[in-house]
């Protein structure tokens, strides 16, 4: 629990501040919902919420600091101590652990000299788990200060995690460009985020959840997302692209895993003709 009352801004910082949190308050009928914006904002400023920056959020908003530790302490994406430049999350719920996401997980600690929420010597990269990402069609999927990163291996995310350090261009799979922590924070306190580009990037939603709409709308699906057994997999729609760091896809074959097995649903098909794997019939019926 942070010590309060905390030490001010010093007086240029907390002009500035100030400025960007009246116009953040004046988003809200309510002063009070510009709370957790506010929060990103002290982020912003050196990288994690530290107490000034929750002394700051509770004057602005005529809040306790006792509220603002609640709010502040309860979120995950508030860091409460100094760290890293990039935030590398691994997912480690259920269909990224089983696709290796647990593995991708233990190799980078291992490979970086860390521990869960801990942060490499050279400020880079913090590491940590995350639970689910919301792309699960991507698995295992990696973020690095909330981009996506798909179709991870321990060697593709070990590269991830070299160039950050290194300084080299790094391209997430899907979404806007990468930036800093510090950068990310203040993007998601509501301020527009000028790069070029960056705000006309996008990404869509994987192959099967596409399928799954169509099916819920009636429509039939334009490809199959697991094909017939024995039969070779039709090509990636077009538009679709992996990142530099992504898995590398020639060889992947989707009814293997990541190890090189086959998935339980072929073995089950296998040992049980009358329910095989997949979809057997024609697409939309």
């Amino acid at each position: 629990m942070p010590q309060l009352p905390a030490p001010d801004y010093p007086s240029e910082v907390r002009a500035r501040l100030e400025a960007d949190a009246r116009q953040i308050i004046g988003r809200y009928p309510e002063s009070r919902s510009a709370l957790l914006p506010l929060l990103h904002l002290v982020q912003s400023e050196e990288g994690h919420v530290t107490r000034t920056g929750m002394r700051f959020c509770a004057e602005m908003l005529d809040l306790t600091t006792a509220e603002v530790t609640a709010v502040a302490t309860f979120y995950t994406m508030y860091r409460r101590k100094p760290s890293g430049d990039y935030q590398v999350g691994v997912c480690t719920n259920t269909l990224c652990a089983v696709m290796g996401g647990d593995a991708i997980f233990d190799d980078l600690k291992e490979h970086l000299g860390v521990g869960n929420g801990e942060t490499t010597g050279d400020g880079k990269v913090t590491l940590e788990h995350i639970e689910c990402n919301a792309a699960c069609d991507f698995a295992p999927v990696v973020m690095v200060n909330w981009e996506f990163f798909d179709n991870q291996t321990p060697e593709s995310a070990r590269r991830l995690v070299d160039d950050l350090r290194a300084g080299r261009p790094v391209e997430p799979t899907r979404g806007a460009p990468l930036c800093t922590f510090k950068e990310t924070a203040r993007i998601l306190a509501g301020f527009p985020d000028e790069r070029p580009g960056a705000v006309a990037a996008t990404g869509g939603a994987g192959p099967a959840t596409l399928v799954g709409l169509q099916l819920a709308k009636g429509e039939a699906p334009q490809r199959r997302v697991v094909h017939p057994r024995g039969a070779a997999p039709q090509d990636e729609p077009p538009g679709e692209h992996l990142s530099s760091h992504a898995r590398p896809s020639p060889d992947h074959h989707p009814s293997t895993s990541p190890a090189g097995t086959q998935n339980d649903s072929q073995d089950t098909s296998a040992s049980d003709p009358a329910h095989p794997a997949g979809p057997v019939s024609e697409e939309g019926e």
